[in-house]
């Protein structure tokens, strides 16, 4: 006796593929984004990533660049001046 298909993994396996190629932003403004997509650009899991707007119904992803020169100074006026100095001259008294 052959058996009729299962209907209900049919339709989930439509849905699957429909929502594998189309995303939707969650109720968290969170988005899956597809495994193609990410690598056909060369991303990979774990890559930092830094998001913008750019204009109406866009949004860009970009890999991070580490930016050395721009870290520098990013504890400037986080103490008092000299404070330092006066610290490191007890160390050395």
């Amino acid at each position: 006796m052959k058996r009729a298909p299962d209907l209900s993994r049919a339709v989930s396996a439509v849905l699957y593929d429909k929502v594998k190629v189309m995303p939707r932003i969650s109720s968290k403004h969170q988005v899956t984004l597809p495994v193609g997509a990410l690598a056909s650009a060369g991303f990979a899991a774990g890559d930092e990533v830094s998001i913008e707007a750019e204009g109406p119904d866009t949004i860009v992803v970009r890999r991070s660049r580490r930016d050395l020169k721009a870290a520098f100074g990013v504890f400037d006026g986080l103490y008092e001046p000299g404070y330092l100095d006066a610290l490191r001259s007890g160390e050395r008294g």
